[in-house]
């Protein structure tokens, strides 16, 4: 057995505690063996002066939108998307998608995410670039189905249970894959009667945007008599173990809905606030006992991909949101972060506990922005960033020591990215500097 040891720092424990201790880790299983004190093995990251925090969860992104990052800004979502985003999409390759999600996986990777949730195109391309960079995903095919052709939109439809099929388990079962329907107003009601069961038959997850603005609910009103989730409920779109990305604008009802039913909910709070989207009611949320996850979105919406900031901001609008400081603390932002999306994506992460894997970050605390180091879990929260990330562990394999990724070219996956958005604003025709 080949083992790794994470030495001398201090640990956040499952319950968010910490103490100073040793986390010892099964190489080839990728599994946390042991935590407590003087663990060698045969390989060793010294965390010392550091905090060992479990690996950031990302649970809802399209991380191949790297590449139109700082395309089109200061637009309310539906504008944004007609306007700007679609129409370049458009003109998206293969091979744009793959560079588009290098690029992605060196910022999350250098700011301590090891999984991520990813709903996008071309996702045997994003899939692709997964499996080299050592991180964890749980992928699905976006499927749109309404303004299409009735044989492009069942292909649409088709196309996502086929990429969960055949890539669920990939990447030496790194990667999960769920069906993924873009949305309630964009995928018409037969596909969903269809496709989501085969999708329970597969065993695989449902995962969808769901209440993202007051135009959405507003939609869903006039042409069903019901709000989203209550339709998604009634047609049985949504059920135990699926999760939806958003809900900003839920009443009461689809609260309970959410609750009774097991359903998981994204938080992105930087994106509702960059598209005026909106506030989620996150701590209403909490208490009707929704579990809750943490995503940025898109880097054309958001425009980074670093979960320390997103953090931040769900603990900031929650406050605002709920008029009261006390809300949505540090501590439940935290877990939403780590324990509560790997719950929500089915996953055995999230904490740092024997058993289960090992992912896991750690972040040097002697920048003067982290200084002086009181209640590590408010640091997290409201003063750590992304760049404070020094190791990054997935599935038990060093993906960054030192700052330095050890699975992917960095510099030069820059670089390409560069180039290729250069040459997509090109294609489109487009002057704009990028």
């Amino acid at each position: 057995m080949n083992t790794l040891s994470v030495t001398g720092g201090r640990v956040l424990r499952g319950d968010l505690a910490l103490e100073f201790s040793d986390v010892l880790i099964d190489v080839e299983k990728g599994v946390i063996l042991e935590v407590g004190k003087s663990l060698r093995g045969d390989e060793e990251i010294d965390a010392r002066g550091g905090l060992v925090i479990p690996g950031l969860v990302n649970a809802h992104t399209h991380i191949a939108m790297t590449l139109l990052r700082g395309y089109s800004d200061d637009k309310p979502l539906d504008k944004w998307l007609k306007e700007d985003i679609w129409p370049i999409e458009s003109h998206l390759t293969p091979e744009d998608v793959y560079i588009g999600s290098q690029l992605a996986l060196v910022e999350l990777i250098k700011s301590g995410t090891t999984t991520f949730c990813d709903m996008y195109f071309h996702m045997s391309e994003v899939a692709r670039a997964t499996d080299t960079s050592g991180m964890r995903a749980v992928l699905g095919q976006g499927v749109v189905t309404v303004g299409k052709k009735k044989n492009d939109a069942y292909s649409d439809a088709e196309k996502g249970l086929e990429f969960a099929e055949e890539y669920n388990g990939f990447a030496d079962g790194r990667i999960k894959t769920a069906f993924m329907p873009h949305s309630i107003n964009t995928v018409d009601l037969e596909y969903f009667e269809e496709h989501i069961p085969r999708a329970r038959a597969m065993g695989i997850p449902i995962h969808i945007h769901a209440n993202e603005t007051l135009e959405d609910v507003e939609k869903t009103i006039k042409l069903h008599g019901m709000r989203p989730i209550e339709l998604a409920a009634e047609c049985n779109i949504l059920t135990s173990g699926d999760f939806a990305a958003h809900c900003v604008h839920v009443d009461s009802n689809e609260i309970d809905i959410l609750a009774s039913n097991g359903i998981g909910v994204v938080h992105c709070p930087a994106s509702n606030m960059k598209l005026a989207s909106g506030i989620a009611p996150i701590q209403k949320l909490q208490d009707a006992g929704v579990t809750i996850g943490l995503g940025t979105d898109g880097a054309a919406s958001n425009n980074d991909l670093d979960l320390f900031g997103e953090m931040r901001d769900a603990a900031m609008v929650g406050k605002l949101s709920a008029k009261s400081a006390s809300a949505v603390n540090a501590t439940s932002v935290v877990s939403m972060a780590t324990v509560g999306g790997a719950k929500i994506l089915d996953i055995p992460a999230g904490r740092v506990e024997p058993g289960l894997v090992a992912d896991l970050a750690v972040l040097g605390l002697e920048a003067a922005h982290l200084t002086p180091v009181r209640k590590c879990v408010d640091l997290l929260v409201y003063a750590a960033k992304g760049s404070d990330v020094v190791h990054t562990i997935c599935d038990g394999k060093v993906l960054m020591k030192d700052k330095e990724i050890l699975t992917l070219d960095e510099s030069k996956i820059i670089a390409t990215a560069s180039a290729c958005a250069d040459d997509l604003n090109g294609r489109i025709g487009n002057k704009r500097v990028i």
